[in-house]
């Protein structure tokens, strides 16, 4: 297969570029080029921006993707200039959206595509359900030939994923860890919640990519496995040798301290989920999401202990979480 990635080297996605070259396929990257160092061998990069249409549209004049994978779009409009630019040119398009899109707060506790898409406290959601429904009404009645992915909580070797962080990423309530110092957890750290290794979401991924029957259809790709905030918080420690002193705030009383975090905690992270992965399951046969979250935390561990440049400090966060902590002691 020819397949076009849009990023092609975050988070989620420089799995899945990995992946399809280990398979053999034809990998064609367009993106800004800020990690083509990391590139596999045998990819294709286009160094460009998407903002700019015309020159895109020049640089992929002769070019035709068995799909096309959109890792990088965040609102309608930018979905509007796909449409355009890649309109008879691939017989898939795949957008990424996110499980964050499903109903807030949920009406059960088992999600599946079914789940309603509606969230009122993040405009992020907000814009990926617009998305979604603007992509479904082209392939209704333009036949733009989509596939909807909505992954959740996914990370890599590079960075734990944690609950409540500063803008530096999540090392930070590492290092409260290691000097023995509270962490910040929402609510009573009771609710369950979703990690995926971004190889496992990688295997699912591939499976619909060129896949005929994920036409038109929207998958979720997650894990199996769910956990309590405070056993992921409980397993990192361990992983990091300490004993964690995990201080739980109510996520409204977060929310007052720091206004920003409504979106990602009322509208994601403070909800218990447990995901069904039936229907990607049946799409893609065989998928399994192998690697459990304290194999993961384990294998970063290492990855950062060897690639100190991801032990990046946030002196701010940490003096905020301290007056937070403070504060919430005396109240």
């Amino acid at each position: 297969m020819k397949i076009l990635f849009i990023g092609g080297t975050g988070r989620i996605s420089m799995a899945c570029t990995r992946l399809a070259v280990q398979q053999g396929d034809e990998v064609v990257l367009l993106n800004r080029g800020n990690r083509s160092q990391e590139l596999p061998e045998g990819v294709r990069a286009i160094t460009a921006d998407m903002a700019d249409e015309e020159s895109v549209r020049r640089l992929l004049a002769d070019e035709y993707f068995d799909s096309v994978a959109q890792f990088i779009v965040f609102d309608p409009a930018q979905i509007e200039r796909d449409i355009r630019l890649f309109s008879g040119k691939t017989r898939q398009y795949i957008f990424i959206s996110s499980a964050s899109a499903y109903q807030k707060p949920l009406a059960h506790y088992l999600v599946d595509e079914s789940t309603p898409l509606f969230n009122p406290f993040w405009e992020y959601s907000q814009k990926k359900i617009a998305c979604e429904e603007r992509l479904l009404r082209a392939y209704r009645e333009e036949g733009f030939p989509i596939t909807i992915v909505r992954p959740s909580h996914t990370y890599d070797e590079r960075e734990i994923p944690m609950a409540v962080h500063g803008k530096c990423g999540s090392w930070q309530i590492l290092q409260r860890m290691l000097d023995g110092k509270p962490v910040l957890l929402h609510g009573d750290g009771q609710s369950l919640w979703t990690f995926t290794f971004n190889e496992d979401f990688a295997k699912g991924f591939y499976g619909l990519i060129g896949n005929p029957h994920a036409i038109g259809e929207a998958v979720g790709i997650t894990s199996d496995e769910s956990l309590t905030w405070d056993a992921s918080y409980r397993i990192v420690a361990q992983k990091l040798g300490v004993q964690p002193i995990i201080c739980h705030i109510a996520t409204d009383r977060l929310i007052q301290y720091n206004p920003s975090l409504r979106g990602p905690l009322l509208g994601d992270k403070a909800n218990s989920v447990v995901f069904d992965n039936r229907k990607l399951k049946r799409l893609v046969p065989g998928f399994n999401a192998c690697i459990r979250f304290d194999q993961g935390v384990e294998r970063a561990l290492r990855y950062i202990e060897a690639h100190p440049e991801y032990k990046r400090p946030d002196p701010e966060f940490d003096r905020w979480c301290d007056q937070v902590i403070s504060d919430y002691s005396r109240s």
